[in-house]
């Protein structure tokens, strides 16, 4: 596993992330999603709410990729992990809670992609190296 730093967790925090997965194609799919947070130091959690593509494919099995960039600073990072499906237990309730809060519909699932490795997206030498 890959330990995020403060700094990443910041980012996560204040910045739109995108998820990538693949279909058993092999066919790629992006989506944003504004429900990814920090769940552990090792670990992110993303709401799905439309149980579309990316629903499916990590259903499947898909690994993920979770895309961050801070365009005023030049800085982002690529998080590659394992999704776990959570459509039920503490945590998928933790998320209906806070979507009804937010007035939005019950997710179908929450996701916990845990890290495996971390790359940056910073632009120059260190562009796509991984750093974790």
């Amino acid at each position: 596993m890959a330990t995020l730093t403060q700094e990443m967790k910041d980012m996560i925090a204040t910045q739109q992330c995108f998820v990538g997965t693949v279909d058993a194609d092999g066919n790629p799919n992006v989506a944003p999603k504004r429900s990814t947070r920090v769940l552990s130091d090792d670990s992110l959690i993303f709401t799905e709410g439309t149980g579309g593509t990316t629903y499916a494919n990590v259903k499947r099995g898909s690994k993920v990729a979770i895309a961050i960039v801070n365009r005023d600073i030049l800085d982002g990072y690529r998080f590659i992990g394992t999704a776990l499906l959570n459509e039920n237990g503490e945590l998928f309730e933790q998320a209906a809670a806070m979507s009804a809060k937010m007035g939005l519909p019950k997710p179908r699932a929450v996701v916990v992609v845990n890290i495996d490795e971390i790359h940056s997206l910073k632009p120059g030498p260190f562009a796509g190296k991984k750093i974790g």
